[in-house]
């Protein structure tokens, strides 16, 4: 089948293969998130890195991610989504390039830093030309289950290529290998992807409200950063949380009072869908995404397992959350979004208050398989309802907005998560070496502490998906329409259910 709903002007290639290749750039953005992790000895090893500035290899590119993902997002609406994809495809791969060639502390910061912005640039890209692409109904549900798959597996399999390449060839691989896999990506998006017509768009970026929101977005994830370095009550902490508050306050009094052509227009959360899909992202990040940084530092520091064997302990749920995605692909036209949303973080919740039980002399068999299957799958239910009802209903020029919102909420939720977790963590472990524990004890608690915390996050997301609208029964489509048998699109969908 052919891009037929593409829309007007240059058309798509094949449906399948604009599928995949949105699908290997959204991996690629969500898998150096996490692939630098197991390879953070070596790089400090080799360039000479103090501890405190280690942190800012993976900082660096948290910070540009989260901070550029709405005005991506909304490049995306104004310039043309084949434009943003190459842009942001281009810059990525020149950055991984010169960050696998860095010969000094500065260079490589600089190259994850300018990562994170291509990253910003071609994440939202990826979710707008895919719902652009494929109309709402069982054919969007089958490309979000695919497209939820490979980005929920980006976490786990990050950890797993960091170990394998760092283990077996040289840390500076896991930024090479983004290369020939760019390369390709460019090449087959100028022959693939299609770009809308917008006559009628107005070009205008709102360039004020683009410098509110990225700078909120940089103080508040540089705020939550550093304080693994800085207390919360600190004065760096509180005073860069007020430039925070500041900003953001004064983006969205702009948007909604000045702005003529807005960032951001306020009215899209008037949807049900829309704002209870973020929100429940937002807990999703914050509760979930933790999970891969403690449970690397718990088999490495704790069961002394090599790199490359706790890469291979995630392989089981990057499977999983594929696993997942594509059983809600399946669910997804018969039961809508808000039960997938309800289910699939209690599932995931589950699994964390499980890993909460961890032991000392855990095995993976016993200690980690499950939960680390269980809550995986869950995440996978999740992904694809979560980008399904994100976009639901959502105007074809606020595509890009919709999608680089729902990234930006993934991506604070997940930095505010893991400082918060790893606070917690890390203070029950200080309380309990001073009470003489054996280090691995203390450490396994403190770890533990994460998990329970974690999964109380997860069931406040579940809770969260009953503000979901919920979706009314399905009417065959009649006779005439054209569509392909059972490719007819759902009647009473959530955006139905709010109209």
């Amino acid at each position: 089948m052919n891009g037929s709903s593409a829309p007007a002007g240059r058309r798509s290639g094949p449906d399948g293969l604009v599928l995949a290749l949105v699908c290997l750039a959204q991996f690629m953005v969500v898998l150096d998130v996490s692939i630098v992790n197991v390879a953070l000895p070596s790089i400090r090893h080799e360039l000479h890195f103090s501890q405190a500035g280690l942190q800012w290899v993976v900082n660096a590119y948290t910070l540009a991610f989260a901070g550029f993902l709405m005005l991506g997002g909304r490049a995306a609406d104004l310039y043309g989504q084949r434009r943003i994809f190459l842009l942001g495809m281009g810059l990525f791969t020149a950055a991984s390039l010169a960050g696998g060639l860095a010969q000094s502390q500065g260079m490589l910061i600089a190259a994850r830093a300018a990562q994170g912005l291509g990253g910003a640039i071609l994440s939202p890209a990826t979710l707008t030309i895919l719902t652009t692409t494929f109309p709402e109904g069982p054919r969007r549900a089958r490309a979000l289950g695919m497209w939820g798959g490979v980005a929920g597996a980006g976490g786990a399999a990050g950890s797993l290529f960091g170990g394998l390449l760092t283990d077996l060839v040289d840390w500076r691989w896991i930024l090479f290998i983004n290369v020939p896999i760019g390369v390709v990506g460019v090449v087959a998006a100028r022959a693939l992807l299609g770009e809308a017509r917008r006559e009628r768009a107005t070009r205008a970026l709102d360039a004020l409200g683009a410098v509110l929101v990225t700078g909120g977005l940089m103080a508040l994830v540089y705020a939550i950063v550093g304080t693994t370095q800085h207390a919360w009550v600190s004065a760096r902490t509180l005073g860069t949380l007020a430039v925070a508050v500041a900003l953001l306050g004064w983006f969205l009094y702009h948007e909604a009072r000045v702005a003529r052509q807005p960032l951001m227009p306020l009215g899209l959360f008037r949807s049900r869908s829309v704002s209870g899909a973020n929100l429940v992202m937002l807990c999703l990040g914050g509760g979930f995404f933790a999970m891969w940084f403690f449970l690397t530092l718990y088999m490495q520091n704790v069961l002394g397992w090599s790199p490359l064997r706790a890469g291979m302990a995630f392989l089981p749920m990057a499977l999983a959350i594929i696993a997942g995605a594509q059983t809600a692909s399946r669910l997804l036209p018969r039961v809508g979004t808000r039960p997938l949303l309800i289910l699939g973080p209690a599932l995931s919740a589950a699994a964390l208050l499980w890993l909460s039980r961890v032991t000392v002399d855990g095995t993976f068999l016993a200690n980690l398989l499950g939960p680390g299957v269980l809550g995986p799958f869950g995440i996978g239910l999740s992904f694809t309802a979560i980008a399904s009802a994100a976009t639901s209903g959502v105007p074809r020029e606020q595509a890009g907005l919709a999608s680089g919102l729902l990234n930006t909420t993934r991506q604070v939720g997940g930095s505010i998560g893991l400082a918060a977790l790893a606070t917690i963590a890390t203070s029950h472990t200080a309380v309990l070496l001073r009470a003489a524990t054996p280090e691995p004890a203390a450490l396994t608690a403190g770890y533990g502490r994460a998990f329970l915390t974690s999964s109380v996050i997860l069931f406040a997301a579940a809770a969260a998906g009953f503000l979901l609208p919920a979706a009314r029964a399905q009417v065959p489509a009649p006779a005439g329409r054209g569509a392909a048998p059972g490719d007819q699109e759902p009647v009473g969908t959530e955006a139905a259910a709010e109209r």
